[in-house]
């Protein structure tokens, strides 16, 4: 139905094609023959190699129809925050990591006026197994942009912590990621901190065997320029 609207697929190497249908979240990307613009099409959250894997049939039975727009729905708001948090602290690549934390520190002002809204978050962050992103996300809008989220809310996050003797370096890792990307604002060893950043990303989405395969795909695209046998 896209093309016949003027869609064009992106990414058409067989590997990729593969890669996109076979084990991620999404389809390869769409973009549009006249305008230029981008379309992607999520079927989940998150990849399904993933070890995570929240039920995106739960995303879609909570979401809240578009006044004025029949047929076209949004994410709840905690489903909104959620995925969010999601897409940062899976992501492997920084160079929009502030102003992506920024957009959910805004998210978190905007629906806190509703009294129930955190403790609904949490509920839902234990429904979808992202108990590990939400901690995150609200660990690093308190530390780094001074979010106003309850106290109650951050010791309850705690459950999704991860192991007490990493946080000092993941907290040294993601405090040199979420910055702006300028010269002039980097701390010592950002480009290693972005570095394991980078590996920890791929190693989240899918099992070592595959990872393995995948980086060395790149890595022999990047220095040949040859297509892999998929």
């Amino acid at each position: 139905t896209l093309m016949v609207d003027g869609w064009g697929m992106t990414h058409l190497t067989e590997y990729d094609q593969r890669y996109y249908r076979a084990w991620m979240h999404e389809l390869p990307p769409m973009q549009h023959m006249q305008r230029g613009t981008t379309l992607d099409i999520h079927h989940s959250i998150l990849p399904q190699t993933s070890i995570h894997q929240p039920d995106p049939s739960k995303l879609i039975e909570n979401a809240i129809p578009v006044d004025g727009i029949p047929g076209a729905y949004v994410l709840a708001p905690v489903d909104m925050v959620l995925h969010s948090m999601t897409h940062l602290f899976f992501n492997e690549e920084f160079s929009h990591g502030l102003r992506d934390l920024s957009d959910l520190e805004l998210l978190l002002r905007g629906f806190a006026v509703e009294p129930s809204f955190w403790v609904e978050l949490l509920t839902r962050a234990r429904e979808l197994g992202l108990e590990r992103p939400l901690f995150y996300g609200l660990r690093y809008t308190a530390r780094i942009l001074e979010a106003p989220i309850p106290r109650e809310t951050l010791l309850a996050a705690d459950a999704g912590a991860p192991p007490a003797a990493l946080l000092p370096i993941l907290d040294a890792l993601w405090d040199r990621a979420l910055r702006t990307p300028h010269a002039s604002t980097a701390l010592p060893a950002t480009a290693i901190a972005l570095f394991f950043l980078y590996l920890r990303a791929h190693w989240m989405r899918m099992p070592l065997p595959m990872l393995i395969r995948h980086l060395a795909v790149k890595g022999w695209r990047r220095a040949t320029e040859e297509e892999p046998v998929p």
